[in-house]
């Protein structure tokens, strides 16, 4: 199917049914969709952490908006992204990709000297409000990827941050929680989006058009 006929079926359920589970390699297809976003000067500046582990999911579940959806899905996504730049995360990401592409180490300073100009002069806030923004790259793709293996998903903001952080120890990671993505098999009887119209803006109304 075309990506827009996924598109068309998807949509964010409300209610999941707990015994049906997704399997490990269609969890590792949507987080490798993921893993593959395009991001900010490549510098992929957030993590994936994938919770299956049900006392885990209960934990995160009580600083949800949905909490049945967080307790009974087969799968949490957990989108966290860098507190902040630092020198060394930058060289480590590039350092890695000249040795990938087989350039000599170094090969990118000017360009990592600049953006380490720009980004290390900002304060922390400013630093991750920048990085919390690439995740949602990464989560589009996510839903997609789910979308095309017919795999129900939620995109979430309605959460405890703080919670989340506390419970996966991010922080100790360098991270902190930005969005996260249900995965499972959607229960039809509960999710009242099932046979509701997906609905959208009109065209005409959603693209300003300059020709």
């Amino acid at each position: 199917m075309s990506l827009i006929e996924d598109l068309k079926w998807r949509h964010a359920v409300k209610a999941y049914i707990p015994t049906k589970k997704v399997s490990k390699e269609v969890i590792d297809s949507i987080v490798e969709a993921a893993r593959l976003a395009p991001t900010s000067s490549g510098l992929q500046p957030f993590k994936l952490l994938v919770v299956e582990n049900q006392d885990l999911k209960n934990r995160l579940a009580e600083g949800s908006l949905n909490p049945d959806s967080m307790r009974d899905c087969s799968h949490v996504l957990v989108f966290a992204a860098w507190d902040r730049y630092s020198a060394e995360r930058i060289d480590t990401v590039y350092d890695f990709t000249t040795e990938e592409r087989g350039l000599p180490k170094g090969r990118f300073n000017d360009y990592t000297d600049f953006i380490k100009g720009v980004y290390l002069n900002e304060t922390a806030d400013e630093n991750f409000a920048h990085t919390a923004r690439q995740t949602y790259i990464a989560l589009g793709l996510a839903i997609a990827q789910a979308a095309e293996l017919r795999v129900d998903s939620t995109p979430a903001e309605g959460f405890d941050n703080k919670l989340v952080d506390e419970v996966l120890n991010l922080k100790e990671l360098g991270l902190k929680s930005v969005l996260l993505m249900y995965v499972g098999y959607k229960d039809t009887d509960r999710d009242w989006l099932s046979s509701a119209k997906k609905v959208r803006v009109p065209k005409e109304d959603f693209v300003v058009e300059f020709n």
